[in-house]
């Protein structure tokens, strides 16, 4: 159940991210990020409350995941939007998407003594070179910025979202918590950062758009798909399988916004689509080994 959440989490963000791109153009970063985390606390308040009340949560439960969701979702989220600005999307998702895996395999080891075979390394390796060579392939155009401090952003982009991933597997495994409330207490630790850095940096807080209800329609739709959904899955993932391989699934999102993209019309080169099978290769052999 782990990996298939962990791979439902990933094509989540795949459809969200062509759906965030063109919101992109009239929220800022910043604003873009409140908003999402404003509506997703409420749809998740909304489902916990129905389905899954939390009850009397232990104290060690919320200060973990609050802090999970600070790290990973708020400062993982903004170091990723600095590197974006320094060295551009492609160079930045290289970055953390290599690293991200290799750190929460690293920390998971260190913090709660969970470790790979090398059968599953062996598929980590796989799945990260593949994905790293897909989009240099894909993206080679915008290989073209260099900034040293770029660079460091999205290291400490990696490093957050693996710190992140090992604290919420963690609590996951230690206490009896639903993904629908831990998803809830992780991503109100990420707004409170996102509030917070809107008030010092004096960010606009409303989108800039001609037609708002057509943009907050679309906004909508974006944050159900890639935070609500998206989220609920991740933590659904951290409950059922190793952090690491978790984190390498859904570094597969990748893999499938180029595959969505190839559905609405892109062109697929041979390179890629070889590169692609290796990196499904890896996926299942992660899967089957588990």
């Amino acid at each position: 159940m782990g990996e298939f959440a962990a791979l439902s989490a990933a094509l989540c963000w795949a459809v969200s991210a062509r759906l965030f791109q063109t919101l992109g153009k009239f929220f800022s970063p910043l604003s873009l990020n409140f908003w999402k985390g404003v509506v997703s606390v409420g749809l998740l308040l909304s489902v916990s409350q129905l389905l899954t009340p939390p009850g009397q949560l232990p104290t060690a439960v919320w200060g973990w995941l609050l802090l999970s969701g600070v790290i990973g979702i708020g400062l993982g989220d903004t170091f990723f939007f600095q590197a974006l600005n320094k060295i551009g999307d492609a160079q930045s998702i290289l970055i953390a998407e290599t690293l991200a895996p290799v750190l929460t395999a690293l920390l998971a080891m260190a913090w709660i003594g969970e470790w790979l075979s090398w059968q599953q390394w062996l598929a980590v390796a796989l799945v990260i070179i593949s994905v790293d060579v897909i989009v240099k392939i894909h993206r080679r155009a915008a290989l073209t910025l260099f900034s040293p401090t770029g660079y460091v952003y999205a290291a400490l982009a990696a490093l957050c979202q693996a710190a992140g991933a090992v604290i919420s597997r963690d609590v996951l495994t230690s206490f009896e918590i639903d993904a629908f409330n831990a998803s809830l207490i992780r991503l109100l630790g990420g707004l409170l950062i996102v509030c917070l850095l809107m008030v010092f940096t004096r960010q606009r807080w409303l989108p800039t758009t001609t037609d708002k209800g057509k943009t907050w329609r679309l906004f909508i739709l974006a944050v159900f798909i890639g935070t609500f959904m998206a989220l609920t899955l991740q933590m659904l993932a951290f409950s059922y399988t190793k952090a690491a391989v978790a984190q390498t699934l859904l570094a597969a999102s990748v893999l499938l916004s180029l595959g969505i993209g190839w559905l609405l019309g892109d062109r697929v080169n041979r390179n890629v689509a070889v590169w692609s099978a290796l990196a499904v290769a890896g996926i299942a052999m992660l899967v089957w080994l588990e």
